[in-house]
């Protein structure tokens, strides 16, 4: 009886072993890496004959390490700004999408082999190519480029040395449109990038001349240097036999200098005895008093551009609410209309559609574009704000004013007015606490606001928490004034 117990325990614990095992056999059958399929190819994009599938010589990278794992690559989308966060937190085993290799990187993480050589280039209008070849011949010049890359960090290098003008964009689209049509002088991105755009959007020139040259490599957990080290033996393989370059080759991105840079990588690796030798993780430590002044302006700007925002909104809002309750029924329509489909749609849209959709017939200037665009949206919410306290006061306040013979100017001035404007103090500030938050999405059109500054400064340290901590205590300095003197006002105007 007591072997039949015991046999009965040992398959008991074997049954529920099980299952976790046969999760750990096919956790480990797959490698899970993440890319931005938003970046596009040559990188990451969406497959156009199978929009659930991506294609990109990365995708192709990602499944060459897989398969010299014996796994199966399984892909996860994520922002490419989040990409090391998202290795940091676990969601994937290996982060892949036009990576940069940089010191304060491979302080952070097990960074692989650099399996491919960019090179940093200029972009210019064909007026300028003959006397733009370099930087230098930018001095005073608005140069675009993305944020927080090896380009964004170059030119801030020379914004110092040779006072060129850097302009940040979220995506690699819209510098090269806004190339053309004249609202930067120039655009430095990696030669990927630049020949992609150029056969997307001809009618710019790419300078020859290199500006500096960087390398893309795969990004892991620090925890996980076997498998990084793995992975780059899988690499090497791949470049010696070949395979990297039929990849390269077929996304069009393979040249003799890039040729020459993998001969290069791999005499430096057979001299190292076959290892890459990526254990040393050294990089000088970023101290936040580097970052607070460009924090403080971008605070400054984020102040400007709400204030100015919620002038006009004030102005416009105060202008529909008293055309909606004054006005006749096609002005009372018309202003409706504006209202709803304001509120009706993103305040993100409207701003994509005030500074690329209009460009066509204005070219708004990206401040501009940002207080106009806040303005516009925020006044829609200010005018029923407005509505909704002149309908407060009382009607026979109304007619017994009008019966002492005042007129309805006088009406509003004297006696709707101020008591309406005691009413809507208070959701004036939340709206001013709200349009300031909201003045963080003006990054999409090239304006470098705090949180803007706060994510490239995230990104270059490799972590969220100190310039998140930072950013929030920033943006409640503003604030939190505000909140106060308003408060104050009613508690003095209270009846």
């Amino acid at each position: 009886m007591r072997a039949v117990l015991l046999l009965l325990m040992v398959l008991g614990i074997a049954a529920c072993g099980s299952p976790g095992s046969a999760e750990q056999s096919r956790t480990s059958a797959v490698l899970r890496w993440g890319g931005d399929a938003e970046g596009g190819a040559p990188f990451v994009e969406a497959d156009p004959g199978d929009p659930t599938k991506v294609r990109g010589f990365d995708v192709d990278l990602a499944e060459t390490i897989a398969n010299g794992l014996g796994r199966r690559a399984q892909f996860t989308q994520v922002a490419w700004a989040s990409i090391e966060q998202s290795v940091a937190r676990g969601d994937f085993d290996v982060g892949m999408s036009g990576l940069e290799d940089r010191a304060e990187l491979r302080a952070r993480f097990a960074v692989s082999v650099p399996y491919y050589e960019f090179r940093e280039v200029l972009a210019v209008r064909p007026a300028d190519s003959l006397h733009v070849r370099s930087l230098a011949d930018l001095a005073g010049k608005r140069v675009a480029t993305l944020g927080s890359t090896m380009a964004y960090r170059l030119l801030l290098e020379a914004q110092q040395q040779h006072r060129v003008i850097p302009v940040s964009y979220d995506d690699d689209v819209h510098p090269y449109t806004d190339l053309l049509e004249g609202r930067v002088d120039a655009v430095l991105l990696d030669h990927v990038i630049a020949e992609r755009a150029l056969r997307r959007t001809p009618g710019f020139v790419i300078q020859p001349t290199v500006v500096a040259r960087g390398h893309y490599v795969a990004v892991f957990p620090r925890e996980r240097a076997a498998l990084r080290d793995s992975a780059d033996a899988v690499l090497i393989a791949r470049m010696r036999d070949g395979t990297l370059a039929t990849i390269f080759r077929s996304w069009g991105v393979w040249d003799d200098a890039q040729a020459t840079y993998q001969r290069q990588l791999l005499a430096r690796v057979d001299s190292a005895g076959g290892a890459f030798g990526t254990s040393s993780r050294e990089a000088a430590a970023t101290s936040v008093l580097a970052y607070a002044p460009s924090l403080v302006r971008a605070a400054a700007i984020t102040l400007g551009i709400s204030v100015a925002a919620m002038l006009l909104a004030v102005v416009l809002g105060g202008a529909i609410a008293a055309g909606r309750i004054y006005g006749h029924s096609l002005t009372r329509g018309l202003l409706t209309t504006y209202v709803e489909i304001v509120r009706g749609t993103p305040v993100l849209l409207q701003l994509f559609v005030l500074y690329y959709g209009l460009s066509a017939f204005v070219k708004l200037p990206a401040l501009l574009a940002a207080i106009l665009g806040l303005g516009l949206n925020y006044a829609a919410y200010e005018s029923e704000i407005y509505r909704s306290a002149l309908q407060a006061i009382p009607r026979l306040q109304l007619e017994a004013a009008r019966t002492l013979g005042l007129s309805e100017w006088q009406v509003f001035r004297l006696v709707r007015g101020p008591q309406a404007f005691r009413l809507a103090l208070a959701p004036m500030t939340n709206d001013f606490v709200a349009l300031l938050k909201d003045s963080s999405l003006v990054s999409v059109i090239t304006v470098v606001e705090l949180t803007k500054q706060t994510a490239i400064y995230a990104t270059n340290v490799g972590s969220w928490l100190v310039p998140g901590l930072l950013c929030a205590a920033l943006y409640l300095a503003l604030s939190l004034p505000l909140s106060r003197l308003a408060r104050r006002l009613e508690a003095r105007w209270h009846v």
